[in-house]
């Protein structure tokens, strides 16, 4: 069994890239290279924040789960955060509609 990086997320973020194309993003690494990634116009304190928390599970200062909901929060506010999709698909896999 492969030992797994400590930066690892439990269960992946998974972000709207391009035009809405789904984007898993599994680890602290990943994270902090999407927000470096992310265009200098748009970054603001939450941005800020979000990247130096990456960084900081990066480097094992903090608890990977720590930067991923750090991550997935300034996704939700970017409005980049997917909508849960496994939700979704079990939902209509058992032919339930919302309906009670």
């Amino acid at each position: 069994m492969a030992l797994m990086p400590s930066d690892e997320f439990e269960q992946p973020v998974v972000i709207l890239t391009g035009l809405g194309i789904p984007t898993t993003v599994s680890s602290a690494m990943e994270a902090y290279m999407f927000l470096a990634d992310w265009p200098k116009s748009q970054r603001d304190a939450v941005h800020a924040f979000a990247l130096r928390a990456c960084l900081a599970a990066v480097r094992d200062e903090i608890e990977p789960e720590t930067a991923k909901g750090v991550f997935a929060s300034w996704a939700e506010k970017n409005d980049i955060l997917a909508p849960d999709v496994t939700a979704f698909a079990t939902s209509r896999r058992t032919g339930s509609h919302g309906t009670a």
